[in-house]
């Protein structure tokens, strides 16, 4: 097996995972500590180091609220230890890989993971990579920076760094994406069958760096996870990026919060102290830190920019879980309803109307419950058909039954225990059918990491349903059910694709 590796900066030694044939490589540097003067600055350079670095065990977590800390849902499902490692020094990646020498050239899968960029982190049990690398893969998570560390901007900061003045976090993650492409190789991997892949914030983090133009020859697939999310009745878009001059002030007016004359300042300040006053800070009902334009990684709207064309034209599989993120309308009567139909969708009120049954109403005022991302992913999917070389899409939906006393439906993120084959370290009582749509659910992320195409056999030589590109012509949803995948036609006719049409009006406009 691989366990000892050269990379660019020096050799490092893996250990076996639980199945000895694939080989965990855990906390390797990818960057400089971004401490001190790097502390909001761009990553720079990793040193080499002498012997061998013993990569056994995940480097600490990204500086964040503790995790593990009262009762939500995050904190029971994966968040679960307050005693994880935590340090501001915090630029490594872990590497799973099945190769038994570094020329078998193998696909590759780079996960950034999910946390409003706020909180989250690679070694999140859910993210172990091991039952991907088994099914011959070689798979990649990349920490980045987090919150104020990772996003805040400021004049003196973009004086001293006008050619990257803030996104720090986003900037990491291609930071490591570049890593891959230049050390994969000697992991057994191919750098020329790089797939990036997200879920929630991560999978908007795909959507950045799909997006920016250096790094389209790096990336040759895409896989974005619950992440497109824009209300199509408020037109609100979780991803939208400020202007450099409204974080400015963002940032000018935390430094007076925190007490800070200038960057010098807030740079010697402690990190736990600094992590604690933006708490505070958000907690009083301040804006937290998210990227902004700086025309270096984020250049407008990632979703925006998607329907204009201007991403990395590459398959793309995409989806979201049946009951996360619901949008609909609030009013307090019927009469309300149809006059705030009537302000959305003005001469298309009559056609919204038709789809909607006014009887379905939800504790008592909220109407027209959609799910919003669908309609977005398939918004995007629709639109690749009118590039000159579109690339095929595929759409999934998450609808399988979740047990457990709190009965969360299929809350956001619950897919994460599936697509990476990983609910056995679930507490919840999953029983042989979830295991095996597990399988079957990992099995079809790893057929499309490989190849661009989910299709193939399951473990019994027999092909699993065929996964047909969602586009006009073929409107189909691989729906994923506790009984096992599916696909499924949707209603060309339906208030889905009345929204569909109504968002990329929207994006487009």
């Amino acid at each position: 097996m691989l366990r000892v590796v050269k990379t660019e900066n020096g050799i490092v030694r893996g250990i076996e995972a639980a199945d000895p044939r694939i080989t965990s490589f855990k906390g390797i540097p990818f960057a400089a500590p971004p401490v001190g003067e790097n502390r909001w600055r761009a990553p720079q350079p990793c040193r080499d180091w002498e012997g061998e670095l013993e990569a056994f065990r995940f480097a600490p977590i990204s500086v964040q609220d503790t995790p593990g800390i009262g009762d939500m849902i995050y904190n029971r499902e994966w968040h679960v230890d307050p005693d994880i490692l935590m340090d501001e020094d915090c630029l490594y990646l872990n590497v799973w890989t099945p190769a038994k020498s570094s020329d078998e050239k193998l696909p590759v899968v780079v996960w950034y993971f999910g946390g409003g960029l706020q909180w989250g982190y690679p070694s999140e049990m859910e993210f172990d990579g091991e039952r991907v690398a088994r099914r011959g893969i070689v798979v990649v998570t990349v920490n980045y920076r987090l919150n104020i560390f990772g996003f805040l901007a400021h004049p003196e900061i973009t004086k001293e760094a006008p050619d990257a003045p803030t996104n720090f976090g986003s900037l990491d993650q291609q930071a490591g994406l570049r890593w891959v492409s230049r050390n994969i190789a000697a992991f057994g991997g191919d750098p020329d069958n790089i797939t990036i892949a997200g879920q929630s914030a991560g999978g908007g983090s795909v959507l950045t760096q799909m997006t920016c133009p250096d790094n389209y020859p790096l990336i040759k697939k895409a896989i974005i996870q619950s992440a497109m999310i824009y209300d199509p009745y408020t037109g609100h878009c979780i991803g939208e990026p400020l202007t450099l001059a409204e974080a400015e002030k963002d940032g000018e007016a935390f430094f007076e919060y925190i007490g800070a004359k200038n960057l010098d300042e807030a740079r010697k300040m402690d990190a736990i102290y600094i992590r604690d006053k933006y708490a505070e800070y958000a907690g009083m009902g301040n804006r937290r830190m998210f990227p902004a334009v700086d025309n270096n990684i984020c250049f407008g709207n990632p979703l925006k920019l998607y329907l204009q064309g201007k991403h990395a034209n590459v398959p793309l599989m995409a989806g979201n879980t049946q009951d996360e993120f619901p949008n609909v309308i609030e009013a307090e009567s019927v009469e309300e309803f149809y006059k705030k139909a009537e302000e959305l969708f003005g001469d298309k009120k009559d056609e919204f109307l038709k789809y909607i049954d006014v009887s379905k109403v939800v504790d008592g005022n909220r109407y027209a419950s959609v799910n919003g991302i669908e309609c977005t992913v398939k918004s995007v999917f629709l639109s690749n058909e009118e590039k000159d070389d579109p690339k095929d899409c595929y759409y999934y939906r998450f609808d399988a039954d979740i047990p457990g006393w709190d009965n969360p439906g299929t809350f956001h993120s619950v897919e994460l225990w599936f697509f990476f084959e990983t609910i056995a370290k679930c507490w919840r009582p999953f029983g042989g059918k979830h295991y095996d749509l597990a399988r079957q659910m990992c099995n079809y992320w790893c057929n499309f990491i490989k190849t661009g195409n989910p299709n193939g056999d399951d473990h019994d030589g027999v092909p699993m349903p065929e996964w047909i590109p969602y586009s006009a012509k073929t409107p189909y949803d691989m729906v994923f059910r506790t009984k096992g995948a599916a696909m499924e036609k949707r209603d060309e006719d339906s208030l889905q694709s009345f929204l569909t049409e109504h968002i990329t009006a929207k994006l487009k406009g």
